[in-house]
């Protein structure tokens, strides 16, 4: 693959994944929900769901949704496996891009506009809407998984795999302000299928990658970079084998996974927490993801002068600091000096909230471009499978398991001490990380 060398196309390359992103955040967090109109208050009933009625049968659709978040969990594997091993004289990324966005995009507007008994909750219905969003996750996850691969082999140094990693953070901060407060917005006075039709064109940004890939040959099973290196493919079990053998990286997904837990907490929770807190959520949340272009800055700046395990530690600290902050505030009675402490609370959480998501993709990049040079096997895309297991347990224990556990016993309030315990005990495995790895990015 041919490297990119210039910070402008690095930047637009990181954008690349955000309108996919956003297409995954309309299915889950709205388009899911639109075919049940239990639940819904009767004014916002005929904006946020299809027909203003139940399309499904309760019970089946939520067997269905358990299958298809099974499906994006356990697919990540066989898919990494796909485009790592694509063999095509195109390459392997970007066909394994187009193979994966096309079919996603067809099953995005097929749940989004079809309904084929629109006039009662049907067995049709149900079984109709469950398979496509099996389809839908299963693209969704070839195409992302590629293009998180790709941030291994289209630049050449940690430095530059760091910078596209903190562009795709902010990307990510930029969809969630899109997802969670201009969708908001339109629903004031759009239908869901209206809105989710205006969504759709966003996802032209993975046309970015599509360009800018540039690949040699696949068809003998090597993958040839413009420096001269070959590496070669191996298939899904060996795959697997060599990322398991490759002992830092289990350790990062240890540190990772606690990591997860408690953000992915938080972020599945916020809803029913600043329900019963007595804070703005939305002064809060624009606290927490304003700054966060600004304090990639600063935790930047700590990497290059003293290495990822001293600025992911203090990441994780000034998250805990955050999360028991906004506890405390929530503690007090109603007023402007709550509303005020909560934005502060925001604010001091926006100092890791950033660096979380972006370690996401610096972290398994750089140690899959390493593993690579010593071995010559060429599986970038297995790494990332692996992580989202990973991340994948984490987030279905704390955003579902704990977090209702939370709900049932009245406790929501005590979520935000559960969230720092969690990224402390990451913040004290990280010293079990190898020197490689704490060191990465310094100068």
């Amino acid at each position: 693959m041919k490297k990119i060398t210039k910070k402008r196309q690095m930047f637009l390359y990181a954008i690349g994944g955000m309108g996919v992103n956003m297409l995954n955040l309309m299915v889950s967090s709205y388009l899911c929900s639109a075919i049940i109109a239990s639940g819904f208050n009767a004014d916002v009933v005929a904006n946020q769901t299809f027909l203003s009625r139940d399309l499904v049968i309760p019970a089946v659709w939520a067997v269905f949704g358990v299958i298809a978040k099974i499906i994006d969990g356990i697919i990540d594997v066989p898919m990494a496996s796909f485009t790592d091993n694509l063999k095509t004289r195109f390459g392997r990324r970007r066909p394994a891009l187009i193979i994966g966005l096309v079919p996603m995009i067809l099953a995005y507007v097929v749940f989004t506009l079809i309904t084929p008994n629109p006039d009662a909750a049907t067995l049709l219905n149900t079984i109709f809407y469950g398979v496509t969003l099996c389809i839908f996750y299963s693209f969704y996850t070839l195409t992302m998984v590629t293009y998180y691969a790709t941030f291994t082999e289209i630049v050449d140094t940690q430095e530059e795999r760091n910078y596209m990693s903190n562009v795709k953070s902010v990307c990510d901060i930029v969809y969630f302000i899109l997802g969670y407060v201009v969708v908001r917005m339109l629903l004031n006075g759009m239908n869901i299928r209206v809105v989710s039709m205006i969504v759709l064109p966003i996802v032209l940004t993975m046309l970015i990658p599509l360009l800018l890939i540039k690949e040699r040959s696949t068809k003998d099973g090597t993958v040839t970079y413009e420096d001269g290196q070959v590496s070669k493919t191996v298939n899904l079990v060996k795959s697997i084998a060599y990322t398991f053998k490759n002992k830092s990286y289990i350790i990062w997904m240890v540190v990772y996974s606690f990591m997860t837990f408690g953000v992915q907490l938080f972020l599945s929770g916020i809803n029913e927490y600043f329900s019963v807190s007595g804070m703005s959520m939305i002064l809060v949340m624009m606290a927490s993801f304003g700054p966060v272009p600004f304090t990639l800055l600063l935790y930047n700046r700590l990497t290059r002068t003293r290495g990822f395990g001293f600025s992911y530690r203090y990441v994780l600290i000034i998250f805990a600091a955050g999360m028991l902050s906004m506890f405390g505030v929530s503690l007090l009675p109603a007023g402007t000096a709550k509303t005020i402490l909560s934005i502060v609370t925001g604010i001091i959480s926006s100092f890791g909230i950033g660096a979380m998501f972006s370690v996401a993709y610096s972290v398994p990049s750089q140690l899959a471009s390493e593993e690579e040079k010593k071995t010559g096997i060429s599986n970038a895309a297995m790494y990332f499978a692996v992580q989202g297991l990973f991340a994948g347990v984490a987030s279905g224990i704390g955003g579902q398991a704990v977090l209702t556990l939370l709900k049932t016993s009245n406790t929501v309030r005590f979520m935000t001490p559960v969230c720092a315990a969690a990224v402390m005990i990451a913040f004290a495995l990280t010293f079990k990380l190898p020197e490689s790895i704490r060191e990465m990015g310094k100068k």
